[in-house]
């Protein structure tokens, strides 16, 4: 039997408990789980294996690639300028960005980029894997190309381009660029243990992903959809999360590394008024912004139904991850690891694993543990 280490609150002893079954039967490798209530964590454990041969525990300081669970920390930063009255939702990217004007982009808003729903899901052929991890590069390329659909009408899951897209938003008003934005803004003031990209000094701790079986996609995909352009524009293996290049980039959509209590730390804010333990990162009016449902329906990209609000997805009845009801916002990454904010009940929930799984949000781990999360907050 898998020996969970940390903390663990008696309410969330069914959560320990599905993570400490999904180690014993393989199905996780290495995994961390924790829980905030009212801002505050209170149950963190971790268990298992750091590296795929067996040889090193996952311990408390062990850290992950959690791929786009990253988003709702990019969300988080674009928010907080919300929040100050430095960014304006419903005006045009080009306001801020004059240069993303470009070639039928000027009506798009900011909220369209920080809701999957700009047109702009990937970069246009031709594009190297070396071109979206230079910051300057990739974000020219946005700028000059044309959208895929009209701004507003359908969400298209913006899978490794949200960061650059709402980074560099951050960016024109701020003059800091996304890593270092939050690193000051957000990791920062709460002490916590998560940073976009990986400083060399701090990758000894790295848990490195293990690779995925490949994406399910139909068997005849147009190569004119939206969805082929975005999954080839570029599509780096999982296996890129191990190199220095991909960790000293700003990939604000899917390289930060973390683990389940520092996500939970930080997303912690959004299900406790804006709050996360002695720091409040925004208003609760900020945080009602994010439940300004965007789109509803069928996913260019994801081919699923999803809803997504203002930098998260939303609860909805027809949700196709299982998250239905509620005051809810969510989101994860390829693979598995996932962060959930439950607003009614004041809690946030994180799991950060090193084993990908088949699917690019959420797996069986995570869809166990929130079902089992929603019967204990029921």
């Amino acid at each position: 039997m898998t020996d969970l280490n940390g903390t663990i609150d008696a309410r969330f002893e069914p959560l320990a408990q599905v993570l400490q079954a999904q180690l014993d039967s393989g199905h996780d490798l290495g995994a961390s789980l924790a829980v905030a209530v009212d801002g505050q964590v209170v149950t963190d454990c971790w268990g298992g294996w750091a590296d795929e041969a067996r040889t090193e525990p996952w311990q408390s300081d062990t850290i992950t690639n959690v791929w786009s669970t990253t988003k709702t920390m990019t969300a988080l930063c674009a928010l907080i300028l919300v929040d100050r009255g430095l960014l304006d939702p419903g005006e045009k990217v080009a306001t801020y960005w004059p240069e993303f004007a470009a070639n039928g982009k000027d009506h798009i808003e900011v909220r369209h980029v920080m809701s999957h729903t700009s047109g702009v899901s990937a970069w246009a052929q031709p594009v190297t894997v070396d071109d979206i991890l230079d910051d300057d590069t990739a974000t020219e390329m946005l700028a000059r190309q044309e959208p895929w659909w009209e701004a507003g009408t359908a969400s298209g899951y913006h899978a490794l381009n949200q960061g650059h897209l709402v980074g560099e938003v951050i960016r024109r008003i701020d003059g800091r660029g996304l890593k270092q934005f939050f690193a000051e803004e957000v990791a920062g003031p709460l002490g916590a243990d998560f940073t976009i990209g990986a400083p060399e000094s701090e990758r000894r701790r790295i848990s490195d992903v293990i690779p995925p079986p490949p994406l399910p996609l139909p068997e005849e995909i147009d190569p004119e959809s939206v969805m082929f352009k975005t999954f080839t524009g570029p599509a780096p293996e999982a296996s890129i999360a191990h190199t220095a290049a991909w960790r000293d980039a700003t990939i604000g959509a899917a390289n930060g590394h973390g683990n389940a209590r520092s996500v939970a730390t930080i997303q912690a804010a959004i299900s406790n008024g804006g709050r996360a333990g002695d720091t409040q990162l925004l208003s609760a009016d900020t945080v009602a912004r994010i439940f300004e449902r965007q789109s509803s329906g069928v996913d260019l990209v994801l081919g699923l139904p999803v809803s997504f609000g203002l930098g998260y997805a939303l609860a909805d009845p027809t949700d196709a991850f299982g998250v239905t009801r509620g005051q809810v916002c969510y989101w994860g990454g390829w693979g598995g690891s996932i962060v959930i904010n439950d607003l009614d009940h004041r809690v946030t929930m994180a799991y950060m694993m090193n084993r990908m799984q088949g699917g690019l949000v959420g797996n069986d781990t995570s869809v166990a543990l929130y079902s089992t999360l929603r019967s204990i907050l029921d």
